[in-house]
């Protein structure tokens, strides 16, 4: 539970990152920053997956969180794929999405 904890935090954290590049982005910069905090937060969606299904299946934990983590997950490849090709009105609703499961998962793992 410690790692997932951990896990958690730190891709919640890029979430929110992301959002504060986007920021940068509609000010004319940042578009290097946001594309490596792009390619954090899918390493980190990935090592969160790991962690849920380890909470789950041997930890004998619930299974849900295994779930929201690959939705997590699989939301940021695609509001990846659809960002890169400037597909703004998906891009914003999908990282709205990403932030809301990623504080439901930091919220119901500190609350444990």
């Amino acid at each position: 539970m410690t790692a997932f904890k951990a896990v958690v935090v730190l891709n919640t954290l890029s979430v929110l990152a992301q959002a504060v590049t986007a920021g940068q982005l509609m000010s004319g910069g940042g578009v290097g920053t946001h594309i490596m905090g792009a390619v954090t937060m899918h390493v980190l969606g990935l090592v969160q997956l790991v962690s849920a299904v380890l909470l789950w299946r041997p930890g004998r934990g619930a299974g849900w969180p295994a779930l929201v983590s690959l939705a997590v997950l699989l939301l940021g490849l695609v509001q990846s794929a659809v960002g890169g090709k400037g597909v703004v009105a998906v891009h914003v609703p999908l990282a709205m999405a990403l932030f809301g499961l990623s504080v439901w998962l930091l919220v119901w793992a500190w609350r444990r």
